[in-house]
């Protein structure tokens, strides 16, 4: 009769633990919070998190209650046989903290943005290889989505027509990566609502630079059209960065790589990266 309590205490025991497995994991997952980013809020080292998810060793109360504090959730959320965690609820819960902490929205997306020339493309991309992430740009999308070069959308489709993809392959973006730099393309801030999309689900960082600068890379990327007839271009340029500059001040920081080596424009990134966690899942609001 003894082994045969013992032996119930012992499945009683593995089964409390698989729940708590469970539940932990699908609440990290419904805040979008990475297991590291999970130790920090609960000060619970990501190797005993790690444990804990795999439904392995044990944990004090007093740790578990961190955990659950930090999940937002009961103890008992946890642990009891009957699951209050299901879809519903923890659409709920994510929704809740979204309004809470408008960051969790963001996930750990990091968008570029900027007038042409200024160096997204070419910091989005070394600052995504140093951290071992992808770096998208979203033209690139919008050409693959529409089978031709963003030109010729804009000339078969105009404005409207460009705006429209340029909005369904964000909509693809924040649809399937929660951790990436983005480089969108400067006159996103033309088009109120997806700029506000991009305000609200990604961390924004305004690559800037000087007129001069502007225009000096856009030339030396092969594109004499600025110039080419057109006296009056860096006039247009200076009135087009004056206009868009209240847009782009919206973003949550800037860099400036105004007489900056490339190198040092790229840790100036990372440092805006590092310095507000954006890449934890706990930046700011």
């Amino acid at each position: 009769m003894l082994m045969n309590k013992n032996a119930q205490i012992q499945d009683n025991g593995s089964a409390i633990m698989d729940r708590l497995a469970t539940r932990v994991r699908a609440a990290r997952a419904a805040l979008g919070l990475s297991r590291r980013a999970l130790s920090e809020r609960s000060g619970v080292s990501p190797r005993y998190l790690a444990q804990i998810e795999a439904g392995e060793g044990n944990i004090s109360v007093i740790l578990l209650d961190r955990v659950a504090t930090a999940l937002d959730v009961r103890i008992e959320d946890l642990v009891s046989e009957t699951d209050p965690m299901d879809a519903d609820s923890a659409r709920v819960a994510q929704l809740y903290q979204a309004a809470k902490n408008p960051a969790i929205l963001r996930a750990q997306r990091i968008c570029l943005v900027g007038l042409r020339g200024a160096g997204k493309s070419t910091l989005g991309a070394q600052a995504a290889e140093k951290l071992k992430i992808p770096f998208v740009e979203l033209n690139d999308l919008i050409e693959a989505q529409s089978g031709m070069p963003t030109a010729e959308v804009m000339a078969l489709y105009g404005q409207d027509g460009y705006r429209a993809a340029e909005a369904q392959a964000l909509n693809e973006i924040v649809a399937s990566h929660n951790k990436l730099i983005l480089a969108v393309s400067g006159g996103i801030v033309a088009a109120p609502a997806t700029y506000a999309q991009v305000l609200e689900r990604f961390h924004t960082i305004w690559i800037r630079t000087s007129p001069a600068e502007h225009m000096a890379r856009v030339r030396a990327q092969g594109d004499l059209r600025p110039m080419e007839g057109n006296p009056g271009a860096m006039d247009q340029l200076k009135a087009l960065l004056t206009t868009r500059t209240p847009d782009y001040q919206r973003a949550f920081a800037q860099v400036d790589t105004t007489s900056r080596p490339v190198q040092s424009s790229v840790n100036d990134v990372l440092t805006v990266i590092a310095k507000h966690r954006l890449l934890t899942g706990l930046g700011p609001v």
